[in-house]
C-alpha cells in the first residue's frame, strides 16, 4: 500500500473534485476525524445531521371544566434539573407554538385527564395551522372520557408527524375537547400533561 502525503488537493479545472472511481470505498480509520466545512451531499442533495431540535413543554396548573377551549396559559418549558432541549427550541406565546425551522417534526401530547363524574368525552386535540394561524386542522386527538359516575384518572396520548414546509407560517396549539365535567391536570414539578416536539430531519 502506498502513502500520499500533501497539504492541498485541488481540481485542475472547474470546481468539482472527484476522489476515487465508481464502486470504490473511501475509509476513514477509527479514531480519525473527517471534517466537512461546507455542505456534504449525496446525489446532489445535502446530507443533514439527523435530529437537531428536541423540546418539551408542560401544563403547570390544572384546568377545570374547559369545555373545548384552547390551552393558552400556565405553560412552561420543562425545567427539571435533568432536562435539556436540543437546538433553538420551540417558541410559545399564549398557547401557540412556532417552529424554529422547517422540517419533518414528530409531535406528541400526553394528557392526564381527571373525570370528576360521568363525562362521556373528555380529551385534548392537537391542531396545526399552515397559514399563520388563520385556520387550524385537528391532526390528533386523545380522549379520557368516562360514561360512569365514578371519579377517574386517565393518562391518554396522541401523536403525529407534521411536515413543516415553512417555519414562518406553521403553528401548533392544543385544545380541550369536550371536558365539561373534569380537569386537564397540570403540575409544575413534573410532567402530568406535556407536549413534545422533535425535528426528525428536513421537510419532505
Amino acid at each position: 500500500m502506498s502513502t500520499l502525503e500533501t497539504n492541498l488537493i485541488q481540481p485542475s479545472t472547474g470546481t468539482a473534485l472527484t476522489i476515487g472511481a465508481s464502486g470504490d470505498t473511501i475509509t476513514v480509520p477509527s479514531g480519525a476525524t473527517f471534517n466537512v466545512a461546507g455542505t456534504l451531499q449525496s446525489g446532489g442533495s445535502a446530507i443533514t445531521q439527523g435530529i437537531t431540535e428536541a423540546d418539551q413543554f408542560r401544563l403547570t396548573t390544572s384546568i377545570s371544566n374547559p369545555g373545548s377551549d384552547d390551552i393558552t396559559a400556565n405553560l412552561e418549558r420543562v425545567d427539571d434539573a435533568t432536562f435539556s432541549k436540543m437546538g433553538t427550541g420551540m417558541s410559545e406565546s399564549s398557547g401557540v407554538y412556532t417552529f424554529p425551522s422547517s422540517g419533518l417534526y414528530f409531535i406528541s401530547m400526553v394528557t392526564l385527564i381527571y373525570v370528576i363524574s360521568g363525562d362521556g368525552s373528555a380529551g385534548v386535540d392537537m391542531k396545526i395551522s399552515s397559514n399563520s394561524g388563520s385556520s387550524y386542522d385537528t391532526v390528533a386527538h386523545s380522549d379520557g372520557g368516562n360514561g360512569n359516575s365514578a371519579q377517574t384518572f386517565l393518562t391518554v396520548t396522541a401523536e403525529t408527524f407534521v411536515n413543516v414546509t415553512n417555519a414562518s407560517t406553521f403553528r401548533c396549539k392544543f385544545s380541550a375537547a369536550g371536558v365539561a365535567n373534569g380537569q386537564i391536570r397540570g403540575e409544575t414539578s413534573q410532567n402530568d400533561t406535556s407536549f413534545t416536539f422533535i425535528r426528525l430531519g428536513d421537510s419532505q
